[in-house]
């Protein structure tokens, strides 16, 4: 589109004038909007006609005619529809959006009149009268910088009433310097309609267009004064009674228009009957009924009210006062524990004086049982049974991975979604206020960001404090000390100390390999050809092969994986029961591998004649003992120690302090007192994938050493177990009964152990103590004459290069 074109009108004189035609403008409607001149608006197009006066223009310099519709419901409107004075605008910016409807942004320049319309087909153009204004602040009358002033005030008191205006939009627009534009600016601010808005538009004159305003301003203004007035005079008219009367009434309306059947008073007048029937503390019963009555007064709909309703019932259904009647018959609880668990001897005395000290004292008041023992050995299960033998209900819980304290204490109920915490959970569930509580794998509790549960533990583990315990989500105390709390945990290594002191500790050791076969033959079996839907004669297992399950397809401290392998076992036979025909099976060593396959484990066994530097040593693991040999070999060197085996940092100690040990006695074996630096030490540990440490190595390695340097064989059927000090002394390890049965089981006759460690023999089977020697050591030195399968050389005499060097040294100081 060209600015000018030319019209050649001739004459019977020829060419007389040649008259450039007026601008044509595309025109664009606005519906809801008024954009006024130095003023920048983005508003949306979505009629063809619109979209298409926008190309043109586009296509052109970008100007635009918009002038805002008399009716806003016309959709297709024509000349006649839109206001007589609007204003040319600029396209800044345009973005198609949601389809075919365009985004723009615009500046307005100049306010003008329609003058003459040009079509209406394709789009709407038109030519126009132009109006600009040209005013300088300077050349402002006295009365209309009053004027101007009383506007700005008018302007910051209508953004103060009204709160739609910002105080950042308030401070940009009256940096205006222009007037006309301050003027402009203030108008399109202004949350009034088109209507009123086009008065100002409509006003060439600039002191009759800032009249209008103030006039428009001041009358907003008191209408919204007026409002405000009369919110506080029908807020201060209603009484009380009668607002909240006129609240239910209205409710009930609601209520019914919507459909729902609940009724907020009804519910809550049940709740305030079961309130009663509790009779709880008067602080708790103050609080509950407050929330009750803020229930009733609003809508079920509502979140709160989803969140009071979980709230006021989870207080209601707590068994404030429901208890199981407790049995402390001990005669029966000592049956029930001796029908469902085999050994143990132990623990079942520690169970049974802690339920006769409770049946004595009337009360819990002790300290919390924690059952510490290898997986599988049967923890969680003595808790079962002492809840059984007391008549008490049992809970449960995991505290396996759990890492965010709300799982102990509960979320407050600000949060979306809040509940209580698990204990809580699990009490009102269990219907009773005293039952046993098994807080299972308590050594597994972590912490992070989301709190420490172990320490929201200290206050429900103490006697001295569960009386009151308080969940984060119900804020009201409730009495745990009635409640008796058990745990059970692998390890206490990893135990946090301050509540570790709040337990006493009970050692679950693991089964010998004769415990776990009577197990098996009691228990295990008889369990899995039920369950296997075998006939109770149709498999039979005999001694030996139930041994070799045992010793060579398990390796574990329990007896979980053994009845895995039973139950194999039993799957086998039950295939061949309905392939074959066959009804009866026997395993035995033979056929063993028939139902198991090959072995997966094997023993260390004593084979082969003594040999000079091999000492059999003694070993804990987490599944049971184990023995292991240590080798030591003699080299030409220069005095270098070399450990291998993967041995750890206190293993590797252990090592450094025997060597040393026998420097400082190598003359009274007839050692020669230069070895080291005349060789070097190998030591070696077998299985070297398999990571070592510990100190209880110590007397083993020194004895390895001895007889390397010596050369005298040390007898194959000796095993040896304890910690040595640089001075030879022996002090006393742990784990000895999983070790001494480890070492039996491999075919040694003669144990050696350190002094203070004789005590924990009592613990080991009598069957397996008479066919075993125990030698008490104090000193290291004392196992070399045990284990050694010859005579040591004689003592060594001082050597005299070793006078000689002495007498040199003297007489040179």
């Amino acid at each position: 589109m060209r600015d000018y074109n030319f019209d050649i009108d001739e004459s019977i004189n020829g060419i007389e004038d040649i008259k450039p035609l007026p601008k044509v403008y595309p025109c664009v409607p606005l519906r809801g909007i008024s954009i006024f001149p130095d003023t920048i608006v983005h508003f949306d197009i979505g009629r063809d006609k619109s979209v298409r006066a926008l190309e043109a223009a586009m296509a052109d310099d970008k100007l635009i005619f918009v002038s805002s519709q008399k009716d806003e419901s016309v959709l297709i409107p024509t000349f006649s529809d839109i206001y007589n004075v609007g204003t040319i605008v600029k396209v800044k910016q345009m973005l198609k959006i949601n389809g075919d409807v365009v985004r723009v942004l615009v500046e307005g320049l100049n306010r003008a009149s329609l003058d003459t319309p040009i079509t209406e087909d394709g789009y709407m153009s038109c030519t126009v009268n132009e109006f600009p204004d040209a005013i300088k602040e300077e050349g402002l009358s006295v009365e209309e910088k009053a004027a101007l002033r009383i506007l700005t005030d008018k302007f910051i008191e209508y953004a103060a009433l009204t709160s739609q205006i910002t105080d950042e939009t308030v401070d940009k627009t009256l940096a205006e310097k222009d007037p006309s534009a301050l003027v402009d600016k203030i108008a399109t601010e202004l949350q009034i309609s088109c209507a009123r808005k086009q008065v100002v538009l409509e006003a060439r004159d600039f002191n009759d267009r800032i009249t209008k305003l103030i006039s428009i301003i001041t009358e907003e203004n008191d209408i919204s004064v007026m409002e405000k007035q009369l919110a506080q005079k029908v807020k201060e008219s209603v009484d009380n009674n009668q607002k909240e009367y006129f609240l239910k009434e209205r409710m009930k309306v609601i209520q019914e228009e919507l459909g729902e059947d609940e009724d907020p008073t009804q519910e809550a007048d049940e709740w305030y009957r079961k309130l009663d029937e509790l009779k709880l503390e008067e602080q708790i019963d103050t609080k509950v009924r407050k929330e009750i009555k803020r229930f009733s007064r609003m809508a079920p709909s509502s979140a709160e009210s989803s969140v009071i309703r979980n709230y006021v019932e989870t207080i209601l259904d707590l068994p404030w006062h429901s208890s199981s009647k407790v049995n402390m018959n001990l005669n029966r609880a000592s049956k029930i524990l001796e029908r469902d668990h085999y050994g143990l001897k132990d623990v079942k005395e520690r169970v049974l004086e802690y339920l006769a000290v409770i049946h004595l004292s009337k009360s819990i008041k002790g300290p919390i049982l924690c059952l510490v023992g290898p997986p599988g050995t049967g923890k969680t299960s003595i808790a079962r049974s002492i809840a059984e033998s007391t008549g008490r209900k049992f809970v449960r819980m995991s505290l396996g991975g759990v890492r965010d304290e709300a799982e102990i204490r509960g979320h407050r109920r600000t949060y979306i979604g809040a509940i209580p915490g698990r204990i809580m959970t699990s009490i009102k569930e269990i219907g009773v206020n005293n039952p046993v509580f098994l807080f299972d794998e308590i050594d597994k509790v972590g912490a992070d960001y989301k709190g420490d549960p172990s320490s929201a533990l200290l206050e429900v583990l103490d006697p001295e404090q569960n009386n009151t315990f308080t969940d984060h989500f119900l804020e009201i105390p409730f009495d745990l000390s009635n409640v008796l709390f058990i745990t059970t945990a692998n390890s206490v290594d990893t135990i946090p100390r301050p509540l570790l002191d709040r337990m006493e500790v009970i050692q679950v050791s693991g089964y010998t390999e004769q415990e776990k076969a009577k197990i098996a033959e009691k228990y295990l079996i008889p369990k899995k050809i039920k369950e296997h839907g075998l006939k109770k004669d149709a498999l039979k297992v005999s001694g030996q092969a139930l041994s070799d399950v045992i010793n060579f397809y398990t390796r574990e401290s329990g007896v979980r994986n053994l009845e895995r392998e039973i139950a194999d076992i039993c799957r086998k036979a039950a295939y061949w029961t309905v392939t074959t025909k066959k009804k009866t099976f026997t395993v035995t060593p033979k056929n063993l591998e028939k139902y198991l396959g090959k072995k997966k484990f094997h023993y260390d066994t004593i084979q082969g004649k003594s040999e000079v530097g091999v000492v059999n040593g003694m070993a804990w693991t987490q599944v049971g003992g184990d023995t292991l040999s240590i080798e030591v070999a003699i080299l030409q060197g220069s005095g270098n120690l070399t450990l291998t085996g993967k041995m750890g940092d206190v293993m590797q100690e252990s090592a450094r302090a025997g060597v040393s040990y026998i420097r400082s006695i190598a003359e009274d074996f007839g050692i020669n007192p230069e070895f080291q630096k005349e060789n070097d030490i190998h030591i070696h540990v077998p299985e070297g994938a398999v990571p070592k440490d510990g100190p209880s190595a110590g007397v083993t390695m020194f004895t390895a050493v001895v007889s390397a340097l010596t050369g005298v064989p040390v007898k194959q059927d000796v095993a040896m177990t304890g910690e040595i000090t640089l001075r030879g002394k022996v002090l006393p390890v742990g784990g000895i009964k999983e070790k001494v049965l480890a070492a039996h089981r491999a075919g040694v006759t003669k144990i050696l152990l350190p002094k203070e460690n004789m005590k924990d023999t009592e613990e080991i089977p009598l069957v397996v103590r008479k066919e075993l020697t125990f030698v008490p050591l104090e000193y290291a030195k004392e196992a070399l004459p045990e284990a050694l399968d010859g005579k040591l050389p004689k003592k060594l005499a001082p050597s005299k290069s070793k006078s000689k060097a002495k007498t040199k040294k003297q007489k040179t100081s």
